[in-house]
């Protein structure tokens, strides 16, 4: 797999929620470091993606926004 973007986070598929229309896909990428993604539910058949699977947490954006409370 070759891809652009520079953020390729490798993980293990921790959790699964198929819904309807999208899918949650909660990646572990360290014991207690979790990141979710929200993909359509037919991507998510179409890859056969599982539990338990490793997986990588691709990220190309060309802003990231933080916020503070006041």
């Amino acid at each position: 797999m070759k891809l652009s973007a520079r953020n390729q986070i490798k993980g293990k598929v921790k959790q699964l929620s198929h819904g309807p229309v999208s899918t949650e896909v909660i990646i572990e990428l360290a014991p207690g470091i979790e990141i979710t993604s929200i993909i359509t539910t037919a991507s998510a058949r179409e890859m056969a993606i599982t539990q338990g699977q490793e997986a990588y947490a691709i990220i190309k954006a060309s802003h990231v926004m933080l916020g503070v409370r006041e």
